[in-house]
Order: C-alpha cells, then structure tokens, then sequence
C-alpha cells in the first residue's frame, strides 16, 4: 500500500507586505537595543519558529478539509462534538507495587479522592513473562508495578473494586494476552458480564523493539498475539479497546515531537495491516483502536502534535484503508505527562512542569490523562503527591476556563502553521519507513531505534553545554535542596508474592492445568485464535510464567541484534 495523497497545505512563512514593513521599522529598531535570546529559534522538531504569525500564514489553508468541526472528519478539532463540556477526560493515575493488596488499597484511595478511571503498573516479571519465584525475578518483584502471576493474585487486585462502572487501563504488552485474560475471568468472578468490561491494554510489541526493551517472543509470533486480542475483542468485548498504540515510550526515550508523531502512526499502520490481513473487516475492528502520547513542556508544539494526529490518522484509514464508519477514523488517546523531564532535584519544580504538560494534553484535546507525580524522579510516588498530581488535573478541568469550548487555540496563526509544518516533518518520516518496506522491516534494520537516539544525544548536549535549560539542574538552583519521605516498598512484599503462587500451583487440580496447557500448545503451533485456550489456562490457574514458557518453548525468544 501507498501513503494517502496529501492536501497542498501551506508551509513556510507567506509573502506578507505587512510584516516586513513592521521588520524594517518597529522590529529593526528593537533589536538596536537588545538582539534576541538565540537564532534561530526552533520546536524540539527542528522546525523554525518565526518572529511573527499573520493572517497569510494560515492563508491557504481550507476549513473544511483541514479542520472540519468537532467530531467530523478529519478530527483535527476534537473527536467529539462537545468535547469537555459534555464530560471531562477520563482522570487516571497510574499505580501499582509491592503486591495486589497494596495496590488495591491505592486504588480505593484513588476512587475516593475522584479518580475516574483505574491504570495499572505490573511489575518488570510480570511485564517480562516471569513468575514471582522464578530466579530472573529476584529482587524485582513488586518494584515498579504490581506482581500478577495468577488469577488469585488478579482477583485479590481488583477485589472490591466497580468493575462494571470504571475503565482500567492496564500498561503490559508481550503478555498482554494473558493479562487481559486474567482481567477477563477476574470480573465474570464478580459478575460482570463481558458487554460490561470496559478498558484498555497497550499491547503495543513494536514500541518495545524500537524504545523500552519488554518483550519476548520475535516479532512475527508477536503481531499474532496483537490480532489475536483484535479479534477477540470485536467478538467478545465490546467496550475494551484492544491496543494503546505507543509513541510516550519512544519520547521518553528521546524521541522528537515528530519522531513521536510519525513513529506511532506507522506502528498503528502495521497493527491495522496485519488484521486485516488475517481477514478482519476494518470497521468491525478500528474503531477500538486507541493512543497514547506524551505531553512535553513546549506548550504548543505539544498541542499542534496532538491535533496533527487526528487528522494524520483519520486520513490514513480513510484513503489508505478504506474505512466508512467514522469510529474507524478516530484517534482517540490516553496522554501522559513526561516523565522523563522530571528532577530529582528541586522536586517542587516537578509540579510545574506537570500542569503545563497537562495543560498542553487537555488543550489538545486528549481522552484521558495520567499526572505524574512531584517525587517520581526519586521513587513510587507517595499517596500525598499522587493526590496531589490528581488535584492538578481537577483544577484544570473545574478552574482554569480551558475546557469550555472545543479546540480553544484553533484558528492562531501560530499553533494552525505548526499544525501543518509538524504534520509535514511527520510525512517525511512516513515516507520513509513505507520505502524501506513498512514498520517491521525498518525496526529490523534499527531505523526507528537510531533515529531516536540521534535526537536523545542531541538533547543531551545541549543540556550539558547550557543551551538546553533545566530549571534546578544546569540553572537556576536552590542553595538548599531536601529529599522529601518517598515510598518505600515493604521487603517483606516479595516473600508474601512467592508463597502466594507457590501455593496456587499446589493447590489448583493438575488434570486441569495439564489439559488447558496441552491445549495452548496446540494452538500456538497451528494458527488459531490463541485467547480463548489463554483463558482457559487462566481459568485452570496456569501461571502468567508458565504460559509464557510454554509459548517461549514453541516460538522462541527475540534477541536484539547489535551493530557496532
């Protein structure tokens, strides 16, 4: 398939009589007494920002088919009609360590200060398909995420919890499969009927080859596993949004606005190819698919990212994939705000720097939100500065004025002409990838991963020659800097998680487990939909580890080839 043919939006700076009279008078006077700060000015994206935006600018441009309205294509003002004055995006903290016990517990706690949606953090075993006792997971267990290693461990997660009435985002991509799984048979536990089961896995494989390291099995058997929840869900759960399509990992690991941009639009290329390939009717499966963005400091490059986005997508399953249903062409995402820009010192600062992330992910028009916290750049955040990255999200939405209309910035000359220039830088990347053969066969020759860690050095340098500025780190910094109360997980945590599963393993009928295996194994090496045997092992208590060896046994693992 080809790249969708592209609309001739403007690009650059238009002829404007105007403004150069204003430069050779007012602006050339100025500059006598005080040149300005840098030249030349730019986004993180390398795209020049002028000195000033005016009517030509924008000039060129056609309302109708570059911006259209709220909840029309091309989506670029939103993808609902009302946007926050109907409802407010959905309000998610991310959480999870230790054991499900204490996880539950931040979770009511949560629910209680006005948390509206539930977001799940496992564990580096769990995400790496380890049980709590295997010797890989020694001293991880619990550490970053919570340890799920089979449905009593799920159950004891979501024990008390409206399932039924709340969407849980879980954040697991090689073994999403089986966590979902899990949540699966958990909630039927309590009674909730599967129209009901409402969320979100990431399941996202390829961003864990291009940017953070947590997967598995090679890539082929892992896209399997992709469409294998694409087609499950479209028969089974209505309500689940079958993949979180990534770009926040590969920005926290240095990625470009663009880069971000591009790079997780042609993953979302790739997912929508192979269902479709595996003979799915695009619009009985796209309109589940969703997005996940990171929300950096640069207010309005950030803002012109996520309106981009809309109508990049929109534009890509309308003309590349011949969607109809308009769901189909959405983009809606989850934002996140940057982790990565966080400081262990000045940790006040941190707050700062995550209400104008926030600020950019609502202005721009996200579906939901997650607010990191003040003291995540030293640990787990505490219960009081989770409360208060909550807080953060509800004063915006109850006090700032900015959710009253859709798409407030639409229209400045600026934030339509970065629109479009940031649109075009992500094309480029688009391009290239389709003529190296499409997304898998780029991740294969590293070009995503070296694209990004080009950026990241450069980054990198101009924080450390002083160009780059960080309040509190290479300016700007307190004479006096305290190390506030961090969360400290319980080391006894880790010995409770291995009795648990040990015991599940004794006490659950080995009939049973044996079938349920011998079955997964089955299917795995023909081509069968693997969900439905999962959930019977699930159900059997076979082990979010054991269901990964077996898998690891028929398929292999991926090993990262290194260049020098």
């Amino acid at each position: 398939m080809t790249q969708p043919a592209r609309p001739d939006r403007p690009l650059g700076e238009a002829t404007d009589p105007a403004r150069d009279r204003w430069r050779e008078t007012v602006r050339a006077k100025a500059l006598k007494g005080a040149q300005d700060r840098r030249d030349p000015f730019e986004t993180s994206s390398g795209i020049n920002i002028r000195d000033l935006y005016t009517p030509a600018d924008t000039a060129g441009m056609d309302e109708a088919r570059d911006l259209g309205r709220p909840g029309e294509y091309p989506f670029t003002r939103g993808v609902q009609p009302t946007m926050y004055r109907g409802r407010f995006w959905t309000m998610r903290q991310y959480a999870g360590f230790a054991t499900a016990e204490e996880t539950n517990r931040r979770f009511r706690f949560l629910l209680e200060q006005g948390q509206t949606g539930l977001s799940v953090a496992f564990d580096l075993p769990t995400q790496m398909g380890y049980d709590s006792d295997a010797p890989e997971a020694e001293g991880e267990v619990g550490r970053v995420g919570v340890p799920i290693s089979s449905l009593t461990d799920m159950a004891v997660l979501l024990d008390g919890l409206p399932l039924g009435e709340v969407s849980t985002s879980m954040t697991i991509n090689a073994t999403a499969p089986i966590l979902l799984a899990l949540y699966v048979a958990a909630a039927e536990a309590q009674g909730v009927e599967r129209a009901a089961i409402s969320g979100t896995t990431q399941n996202d494989i390829l961003k864990e080859y291009i940017a953070r390291g947590t997967y598995i099995f090679p890539p082929r058997p892992s896209m399997r596993l992709v469409t294998d929840v694409f087609e499950f869900c479209a028969a089974e759960l209505p309500k689940w949004n079958t993949i979180s399509i990534s770009g926040y990992h590969m920005r926290e690991a240095g990625a470009t606005a663009a880069q971000e941009l591009a790079f997780t639009l042609a993953d979302g290329i790739a997912y929508v190819e192979a269902a479709v390939t595996r003979g799915l009717d695009v619009d009985a499966f796209a309109g589940r698919l969703s997005f996940f963005f990171a929300a950096w400091s640069e207010l309005f490059e950030e803002v012109a990212k996520f309106r981009v986005a809309r109508r990049m997508w929109a534009t890509i399953m309308k003309e590349r994939f011949g969607a109809t249903d308009p769901r189909s062409m959405v983009c809606r995402f989850h934002v996140q705000t940057a982790g990565s820009s966080l400081t262990a010192q000045s940790i006040d600062n941190n707050v700062v720097r995550t209400t104008v992330q926030a600020l950019a992910a609502v202005l721009g028009g996200a579906q939901s939100l997650h607010t990191n916290s003040r003291d995540e750049a030293l640990a787990l955040p505490t219960e009081e500065a989770a409360r208060l990255a909550l807080r953060t999200q509800q004063i915006l939405a109850h006090e700032a004025g900015v959710t009253e209309t859709p798409d407030p910035l639409a229209g400045s000359y600026y934030v339509e002409s970065l629109t479009n220039e940031l649109e075009a830088a992500a094309w480029v990347y688009l391009d290239e990838i389709e003529s190296m053969g499409g997304t898998l066969a780029a991740i294969e020759g590293g070009f995503q991963q070296r694209q990004i860690q080009e950026a990241a050095y450069r980054v990198q340098r101009a924080i450390e020659t002083g160009d780059q500025v960080v309040v509190g780190v290479n300016r700007f910094r307190d004479d006096e800097v305290s190390t506030p109360p961090i969360q400290r997980i319980d080391p006894d945590g880790e010995r409770m998680q291995i009795e648990r599963v040990r015991l599940v393993r004794a006490e659950r009928s080995e009939a049973d487990w044996t079938a349920a295996m011998d079955r997964l194994e089955a299917v795995a090496r023909g081509d069968g939909n693997l969900m439905p045997p999962i959930l019977d092992a699930v159900r059997a208590y076979a082990t979010v580890g054991e269901i990964s060896d077996r898998l690891r046994v028929t398929w292999g693992e991926h090993r990262e080839l290194i260049t020098i």
